[in-house]
C-alpha cells in the first residue's frame, strides 16, 4: 500500500528559524529519511522550497489565472513529502508518528488512491 507523508507548517516559520536550528531540523529529517530507507518503505522524499517560489494556476470565472507566491492567504505550506510503500495503514501511521516534523508543524498521512473516486 502506498502512502504519502506531507510535512506542513505555517508560512514564514522556516524563514524565521535561526540558521543553526534550521540546520538541526533538516539533519533530523535526513536521519528520518534514512530510517525509512533502511526499513525498506521509502519510495522517494524531497524538501520543497517555500511558497515564495511557487506558482498557482486557477480557473476563476472561466479565465485561467497565474499567481506567483508567496500566498498570504495560506494557513500552511507543504514543506516536503515522503512517498512510502507500507504493508498496512498502521505501519504507515507508525512511521508518520515518528516523523520529527510533527514537533514544529503538521504531518499528514494520505493513502494513494488508484483513482480519484475512491
Amino acid at each position: 500500500m502506498s502512502f504519502m507523508l506531507l510535512m506542513m507548517e505555517a508560512p514564514g516559520n522556516r524563514q524565521a528559524r535561526p540558521l543553526e536550528e534550521g540546520q538541526a531540523a533538516y539533519a533530523r529529517m535526513m536521519a528520518f529519511q534514512e530510517k525509512l530507507r533502511s526499513a525498506g518503505v521509502l519510495v522517494t522524499g524531497e524538501a520543497l522550497k517555500s511558497d515564495d517560489h511557487a506558482v498557482r494556476i486557477e480557473n476563476l470565472g472561466g479565465k485561467r489565472t497565474v499567481s506567483d507566491g508567496p500566498f498570504t492567504e495560506s494557513k500552511e505550506i507543504i514543506g516536503g513529502f515522503f512517498l512510502l510503500n507500507c504493508k498496512s495503514r498502521n505501519e504507515a501511521l507508525e512511521f508518520a508518528m515518528a516523523c520529527p516534523a510533527s514537533e514544529w508543524g503538521i504531518v499528514e498521512l494520505r493513502e494513494i488512491a488508484s483513482s480519484c473516486y475512491e
